[in-house]
């Protein structure tokens, strides 16, 4: 049965959802990534929304103003989560996000704050940028677009936003390093087998 998160999110909605889980979002998604991070945690500037219980979206979209002056999604892909690993921790803490959606893993500071928080970090797929855009049912606000429109926190209505692999799940799980450590053991298994296969050059 496919899994829908809706905003708002609580901790209860998250604590049966295990790593490498797929979900999908319905509600309120807001755009948050490198400085809107750090305005709120090394200015201490409080964030012109309020996402307690919400989502957010490490990314950076392109966005039409219509004639109308209402904006529309072109396109939205997720960027690199691990630029915001050194404030995500205290970040969860300050806001109260449940769900962090982004591309690539994070660290063990993000795995510790969704364990502390009862918050997970999803992996939206790259390269499906258009693919989200249609999922945006409206753009229903614009904050901070002093910071251009990369930066800008757009808050999006979505619908069945996805699909989001979650990662880091409310235990401190994290899929990346599990798969990390598989991989290295897998690894010096396969060098063995080559190493015995080519020891004859010198």
């Amino acid at each position: 049965m496919k899994k829908v998160l809706k905003t708002p999110i609580s901790a209860q909605d998250l604590e049966d959802l295990k790593v490498g889980d797929v979900i999908y979002l319905d509600g309120t998604l807001v755009t948050c990534r490198d400085v809107a991070h750090r305005r709120l945690i090394e200015y201490g500037q409080k964030l012109p929304v309020d996402i307690a219980g919400g989502a957010i979206f490490h990314a950076g979209p392109i966005v039409r103003e219509k004639d109308d002056g209402s904006f529309e999604m072109v396109s939205i892909g997720p960027t690199t989560s691990m630029r915001m690993e050194k404030f995500e921790r205290e970040f969860i803490e300050k806001t109260g996000v449940k769900l962090i959606i982004g591309k690539g893993g994070m660290g063990p500071e993000t795995a510790a704050g969704c364990q502390e928080n009862k918050a997970v970090h999803a992996v939206f797929p790259g390269g499906c940028a258009v693919v989200a855009a249609t999922k945006v049912e409206a753009i229903e606000g614009a904050e901070w677009k002093d910071l251009g429109m990369p930066e800008t926190l757009w808050i999006n209505r979505v619908k069945g936003f996805g699909p989001l692999i979650i990662s880091i799940d409310t235990h401190g799980n994290n899929i990346f390093e599990i798969n990390k450590k598989t991989y290295n053991e897998r690894k010096s298994i396969v060098l063995e087998k080559i190493s015995e296969q080519v020891k004859f050059i010198k």
